[in-house]
């Protein structure tokens, strides 16, 4: 998507199970100079989301009900793209394959949410 001036703007896709944290994020992402690539709630069509649309990075939610969230963090990690797991549960949810993945504890701020993607989304617009 472009923004003012032709700029692109970095495409994050958010996985998450809760309509309202859900909303609350892409409102968040879009004051902050970011385009939501997608929203998904489950884990099959994340993946095949990945697989066919161009992302900068993602918020994945540890907890989706009784999905586990690894297979999006591992196809995501193929391809070198950035992610930051959400979380109420601290560091305990997150997989074990991707334990030195940054977390960002629920419930959040929106100036939490821009230093963490300050620091792991390298495409990031001027604002944030």
């Amino acid at each position: 998507m472009s923004g003012n001036g032709g700029v692109t703007k970095p495409r994050i896709l958010i996985v998450e199970d809760e309509p309202f944290i859900a909303l609350t994020l892409e409102d968040m992402l879009d004051e902050l100079g970011f385009a939501v690539a997608g929203t998904m709630s489950h884990v099959a069509e994340a993946i095949e989301f990945i697989g066919r649309e161009p992302i900068d990075g993602a918020l994945l939610d540890v907890n989706l009900g009784a999905q586990k969230i690894d297979p999006v963090a591992d196809a995501l990690a193929e391809r070198g793209c950035p992610f930051i797991f959400t979380t109420g549960y601290g560091r305990s949810g997150i997989p074990a394959s991707h334990s030195e993945r940054p977390v960002l504890q629920k419930p959040f701020r929106m100036d939490d949410l821009a230093a963490i993607l300050r620091l792991e989304v390298t495409c990031l617009p001027k604002s944030v």
